[in-house]
C-alpha cells in the first residue's frame, strides 16, 4: 500500500474477508486518474503460492461491478511483488489456481510496470531487422541477450540500460 501511495495512487486496503461484510472484497483498491486496480494480495515463503478459484472468481466479479482491473499480486520470501491477471495464471485440475515462483519472475509484471513507470522489454519486442532498429534497440538487444545467455546479472543488466 505505501508503494503504491509513493507511486501517486490512492489506495484503500478492504476489510479482512468475512469481517466486516459477508461480500468477498479485495485486499486492496488502488487508482490515479490513469489505471484502476482491485488486487488480491498472497505471499509466501514457500514456493508455489495457491488461490481459491471462488476467491479469484469473486476478485473478477467485483472488479467488474466496480471498474477496476483484477490483478493478483505474489510475493515471496519477503522479495519484489509481481502482478497478474487471473486469466494468465496456471489453472490446478481442482479449478484453483497456482504460481510458481520462476514463473512470477519470468512473466510477472513488476511493480514499476504495474504503475506505469516502466515497460517491460523482451527480445521479441525489440525486433530483428537490422535496418530497422535504432542504435538504442541494438544496445538493449546485445545486453538482453548477454542476460539470456547467463553473461551477465540482472543487476549489471538494469545498470547498463
Amino acid at each position: 500500500m505505501n508503494k503504491l501511495d509513493e507511486a501517486g495512487f490512492a489506495v484503500m486496503r478492504a476489510p479482512a474477508s468475512g469481517s466486516a461484510t459477508e461480500r468477498e472484497l479485495p485486499d486492496v483498491l488502488a487508482g490515479n486518474s490513469e489505471r484502476f486496480y482491485a488486487i488480491e494480495a498472497k505471499s509466501s515463503a514457500g514456493d508455489p503460492i495457491y488461490l481459491d478459484g471462488e476467491e479469484v472468481y469473486a476478485l473478477v466479479y467485483f472488479s467488474r461491478n466496480f471498474g477496476a482491473k483484477p490483478r493478483i499480486g505474489v510475493r515471496f520470501d519477503r522479495e519484489d511483488w509481481y502482478f497478474f491477471h487471473p486469466d494468465d495464471l496456471y489453472t490446478t485440475d481442482g479449478g484453483n489456481y497456482r504460481v510458481k515462483k520462476e514463473t512470477a519472475i519470468a512473466d510477472g509484471v513488476d511493480f514499476a510496470e504495474l504503475t506505469g513507470h516502466s515497460q517491460k522489454v523482451t527480445l521479441d519486442s525489440i525486433g530483428t531487422e537490422p535496418e530497422q532498429q535504432s542504435e538504442r534497440k541494438k544496445d538493449l538487444r546485445r545486453i538482453l541477450e548477454a542476460l539470456e545467455r547467463g553473461d551477465l546479472a540482472v543487476d549489471e543488466a538494469v545498470e547498463m540500460i
